[in-house]
């Protein structure tokens, strides 16, 4: 059970702040998970949810370069939501079965192509060491051009944070999603 009260309807929010409420589930069809938790701060929940729409649908990443990033930075924190979440966005956008089991067994970059080892290895350079090495950065620079490095970098960042909010507030997903094994 989540350690703070999820905010499931907009009818739970003052009414003032419904209105965020109500974009969010718009732009998502739902409003689960982080967002249920951040409204309790709306003008940071509605800020985070238009960052998070620029990241998911307008970004200059390719969705399958999206969805190893989101599933590199749910293994680092080891965030069930973010993982069963997006494990299935990852299968929609073609991730394939060796990628995403190479991610969840901390395998990496064994079972990933070289294109993929250098997203998932960006991600953990700096989800670990906390800096990137200017060979990895040259390599996706080549290849995804800076907008593509910045909007990557972003992408982890917002998915750290999402990851962290979702952990601090145990926040689960719904029984029967697939599940990390965390040590």
């Amino acid at each position: 059970m989540a350690r703070i009260p999820l905010i499931a309807r907009a009818e739970e929010m003052a009414p003032a702040h419904r209105e965020v409420w109500r974009r969010i589930a718009k732009s998502r069809g739902s409003v689960v998970g982080p967002f249920a938790a951040l409204l309790h701060s709306p003008v940071l929940a509605d800020r985070t949810a238009e960052l998070g729409a620029y990241i998911r649908f307008d970004s200059a990443l390719s969705a399958a370069d999206r969805e190893l990033v989101i599933l590199s930075v749910a293994r680092a924190f080891d965030c069930q939501f973010e993982w069963a979440y997006h494990v299935r966005e990852a299968r929609k956008a073609g991730v394939s079965a060796q990628a995403i089991a190479a991610i969840r067994e901390r395998r990496a970059p064994a079972g990933l192509t070289p294109e993929e080892a250098e997203i998932v290895g960006y991600a953990s350079e700096l989800l670990v060491t906390h800096r990137a090495d200017p060979q990895t950065v040259a390599a996706l620079r080549a290849r995804l051009g800076v907008q593509g490095v910045v909007e990557l970098t972003a992408t982890i960042g917002y998915y750290a944070m999402l990851a962290c909010t979702l952990n601090a507030f145990d926040v689960r997903p719904e029984a029967g999603e697939e599940e990390l094994h965390v040590p």
